[in-house]
């Protein structure tokens, strides 16, 4: 179906979740993957599954929490299949603007407290910019300068937790599911993608992929290019001087002035971007098996005003591609940011709640399909309007309604006149705090017992 000769958003909104519909299997789950997908649309504030039960079917909202419940943490329907179905409906829309120009490589981190969430650990966390107990996410996306799009979207699972048979059973990770690093995942995403005849791009990744050796060797053996950021600290040989071993930084400082040129890229919403770069063909020089290395183009960016150089890039792109495509390209990576943010903040990509696998992985998937659906929306939406042109007609809510952890109203003045117990103000993933007393123990009592801290 061609999704832009229906003239209505709204009606837009069901013919693509029709779409969608044809890939999930019995009957009876239509009506929760659009109520879930809507909710995803319409609710404010944490998109959380009670929210938007409320926002779908005020009149029962107990019966829809169960219903989407069920439908994202039990469903036995393909991740794979629907998020196939999603790219081919959007992708045709970014393609509009011109072809897919790269894969985008990375990992998002979502916050989480407790320990029995699938694969939450304390590790580096993307979106708190520190080590912090949380769950990450390895994702590729392909772009160009319209647009970007994830197409695929899977839990790291840290060895602590591939290892603990016990952990393993309690969140249902299947069987056939065993430990592998970032690298390693993000490879199989990409192999997946070719396999599956997705529109080839150039591969662009950070520091924390673009230094795995294997990765880049991984890529290439595909048969695709990548331009990947690297540590400074990598060594190399220019190829002009074979001699010498040396990190990238220490090759940089030590170019002549003339190896510097200022480029610009792109227009900024402000000015145009643009920063001073070099270029120089390397091998990467490891301890063994140096010279077995493909050569490669050094890419390194030293802003002006800046005391050293910042960035440094690896690329097998043909050497004669222009200074500014290549430039350009490795500088295309700042679409994935938008992507995150857009994700989590307008879609709620970080805030299930549940602990199992399937249920993470049925969520992320159904906001990449939320998101898909706005990135078709995009070029409708004028200039100065909000994200989206137009909005769900939400159904009013019970006057009664109250998700759990809002405060209560306040009490009467007499207690036993209170009819409703308190609520429970705290479903994380830990025990709830034992209250505390608000008054002082009388002078002539022993001090109450200290309660135990978590």
């Amino acid at each position: 179906m061609d999704l832009g000769k229906v003239a209505d958003g709204a009606e837009r909104f069901a013919a693509y979740i029709a779409e969608l519909t044809s890939v999930i299997g019995h009957a009876d789950r239509v009506a929760p993957l659009r109520d879930y997908c809507t909710g995803l649309l319409a609710a404010e504030g944490r998109r959380s599954v009670e929210p938007m039960a409320a926002v779908t079917a005020p009149a029962r909202v107990s019966v829809q929490h169960q219903k989407l419940l069920h439908f994202v943490g039990e469903g036995a329907w393909s991740d794979e299949q629907v998020l196939a179905k999603v790219r081919e409906l959007v992708v045709p829309k970014i393609e509009r603007h011109g072809p897919i120009k790269a894969w985008i490589v990375d990992d998002t981190g979502v916050p989480k407290q407790g320990r029995h969430s699938v694969g939450v650990h304390h590790q580096y966390c993307g979106e708190l910019g520190k080590q912090a107990n949380c769950q990450v996410a390895v994702t590729l996306s392909i772009a160009n300068h319209h647009a970007s799009l994830p197409i695929a979207h899977q839990l790291y699972l840290p060895k602590v937790w591939a290892e603990d048979a016990t952990r393993r059973e309690k969140a249902h990770v299947p069987e056939e599911i065993r430990f592998r690093t970032k690298p390693q995942i993000a490879l199989t995403q990409i192999s997946a993608a070719l396999a599956a005849g997705v529109a080839s791009g150039v591969v662009l990744m950070d520091a924390s992929y673009g230094t795995d050796t294997a990765l880049r060797t991984g890529i290439g053996a595909l048969g695709l290019n990548y331009i990947a950021a690297i540590l400074p600290t990598v060594k190399v040989r220019a190829v002009k001087h074979p001699e010498q071993r040396l990190s990238v930084k220490e090759l940089a400082l030590a170019l002549p002035k003339h190896a510097w040129r200022t480029i610009t890229w792109r227009d900024g919403s402000a000015a145009p971007l643009c920063s001073r770069f070099a270029r120089v063909r390397v091998r990467t020089a490891p301890i063994r098996g140096a010279a077995d290395r493909p050569k490669e183009t050094l890419l390194i960016e030293w802003p002006p005003g800046e005391a050293a150089p910042t960035k440094y890039w690896l690329s097998n792109l043909d050497s004669k591609i222009s200074f500014r495509d290549l430039v350009d390209l490795a500088k295309m990576r700042w679409r994935i940011e938008r992507d995150y943010q857009d994700l989590k903040q307008e879609i709620g990509l970080g805030h299930y709640e549940g602990r199992g696998w399937r249920g993470f992985h049925h969520h992320g998937t159904l906001c990449i399909a939320a998101y898909g659906f706005l990135i078709s929306e995009r070029e409708r939406i004028p200039p100065s309007g909000p994200r989206c042109s137009w909005r769900f007609e939400k159904p009013a809510i019970s006057s009664g309604y109250r998700p759990r952890g809002a405060a209560a109203a306040a009490p009467t003045p007499r207690p036993e006149l209170d009819r409703h117990h308190a609520q429970n103000v705290d479903r994380r993933d830990r025990p709830n705090p034992a209250a505390m007393p608000l008054l002082r123990p009388p002078l002539d009592t022993k001090p109450a017992s200290k309660f135990m801290t978590q």
